[in-house]
């Protein structure tokens, strides 16, 4: 498991300079590489090495290891680029943005982060303390001495793990190393008391299906505070006012990203500590599936869940939890008691009311108990792809639950007889699985898992598919 230490950099104003003109002749570099790459279609790092790395040492001054470094950077570049391509984060084939992103190269800003490995960049770190120095190299030469200053827990990562491949990061006048580190992976613990729900929301930045509630009121009002501010310095136009304007930038991102660090960690400290894993919504996309009035955006796009995800994903890789990624559709608007499905039983943001079996509670953790459900029914798809009735059901068609103790006539619609083949597959599926794993969760939270066994005959109503 890789894990980056940031460490800070304390240079003199002669040294400063030094590491500013290496930043500057190896992203100037990159660009033109960049540049000759889209030209010719080349976008891989051998051919490219085999095509350019003599002329980049001779024109811009670079010696060969940095030289094969601003390659490795331009190529791993154009391959996020394609790999957002695909994905479609640049939009359709044929969009206007997605031609104008294709037919530009690359360009890397003046001062955009290079990476060093062990042959340009070694460590000489203290035996107790936060300190040691650094020999780095410049294109005036090898700066020997270099002192640095870390967090305790980054220094003895460094002091005591294997250290990768370190980025020169300059970031508002400061000068960072972001270090990368091997630690040993911690085994993955089977979730025998099943899964943590995790309902990931605005109002609440994230809610639990044990009834715990991390509420966003504290981040939410920051963020409106921020904005305000930002509005009234940028009306002003002064010069004093551009100033505070750069010195508060980021400020919102990195008190978010504390809060989301608070949240992340003590939701795998309570998976850990009752044995279960953790089930997240798979929100990717959401932006460009919903629409929202103007006054909204703002809220939406400033809404960091792919971030806090990330955080639970490798918080709970260091502590041996399992982490599952679920299907949010329709997860707000089914009951956990009866698995009644309807809009209308959302009746608020923070209310729920089933319009079947009455029950009425906090909106969010009954999402998040429907988010544990399906948690140990993807574990048991990850376990036994071979069964998989779930998922190889919602493939086929539409992934909406049909309501329990829901009886009714055969549905001559397209719709209907859609329906009624998912459900028909999800039977045979079930049937042919000799064991299955389900999540019994009454209003008191989550039970234990237990393991059924379904009866040989494949002739069950669809309910009770939709229900496995």
């Amino acid at each position: 498991m890789k894990r980056t230490a940031p460490v800070r950099l304390l240079p003199t104003p002669e040294q400063a300079v030094a590491l500013r003109s290496t930043l500057h002749a190896c992203n100037v570099a990159g660009s033109w590489l960049s540049r000759q790459m889209h030209a010719n279609h080349v976008f891989g790092k051998h051919e490219a090495q085999k095509r350019w790395y003599s002329e980049i040492k001779a024109r811009f001054g670079l010696s060969a290891q940095p030289a094969i470094r601003v390659i490795g950077k331009t190529a791993d570049a154009y391959a996020t680029l394609r790999a957002n391509l695909r994905a479609g984060n640049y939009g359709p084939p044929g969009s206007e943005r997605r031609r104008a992103v294709e037919a530009a190269p690359i360009v890397f800003r003046a001062e955009a982060a290079q990476p060093f490995d062990a042959r340009c960049l070694s460590w000489q770190l203290d035996e107790r303390g936060r300190g040691g120095t650094v020999s780095i190299w410049t294109t005036t030469g090898r700066l020997k001495g270099l002192p640095l200053v870390g967090g305790d827990a980054q220094v003895a990562l460094l002091r005591t793990r294997p250290i990768g491949e370190s980025d020169l990061v300059h970031r508002d006048g400061v000068w960072l190393l972001h270090a990368v580190v091997d630690i040993a992976e911690m085994p993955l613990r089977e979730p025998v008391n099943g899964f943590l729900g995790v309902d990931l929301g605005i109002v609440n930045v994230a809610t639990t299906s044990d009834g715990d509630r991390m509420s966003g009121s504290r981040l939410n009002r920051y963020r409106k505070r921020q904005l305000q501010q930002r509005k009234r310095l940028q009306a002003k136009k002064t010069s004093s006012a551009r100033r505070l304007l750069k010195k508060r930038r980021r400020k919102e991102a990195r008190f978010a990203t504390d809060v989301n660090h608070q949240v992340s960690k003590n939701i795998v400290a309570e998976a850990e500590r009752t044995g279960r894993g953790i089930a997240v919504e798979e929100l990717t996309g959401i932006r460009a599936r919903v629409r929202l009035r103007k006054p909204q955006r703002a809220t939406l796009h400033s809404w960091a869940f792919a971030q806090l995800g990330q955080f639970l994903s490798y918080k709970a890789q260091r502590a041996g939890v399992v982490v599952v990624q679920v299907d949010p559709a329709y997860t707000s608007q089914t009951c956990h008691v009866c698995g009644h499905v309807d809009k209308r039983n959302r009746r608020s943001q923070a209310v729920f009311h089933c319009g079947r079996c009455d029950f009425v509670g906090h909106a969010d953790h009954n999402a998040a108990l429907n988010i544990a459900t399906r948690g140990v029914q993807r574990w048991g798809e990850v376990k036994r792809p071979h069964a998989a009735p779930i998922l190889a059901a919602s493939q086929d068609g539409s992934s909406k639950p049909t309501n329990r103790r829901q009886r009714r006539p055969a549905n001559s619609s397209p719709q209907g007889r859609a329906h009624d083949a998912v459900s028909k597959s999800r039977a045979a599926a079930w049937a042919g699985c000799s064991t299955a794993a389900s999540l019994f969760i009454s209003e008191r939270g989550v039970g234990e898992v237990k393991i059924r066994r379904p009866t040989a005959s494949p002739a069950q109503p669809a309910s009770s598919a939709a229900r496995a």
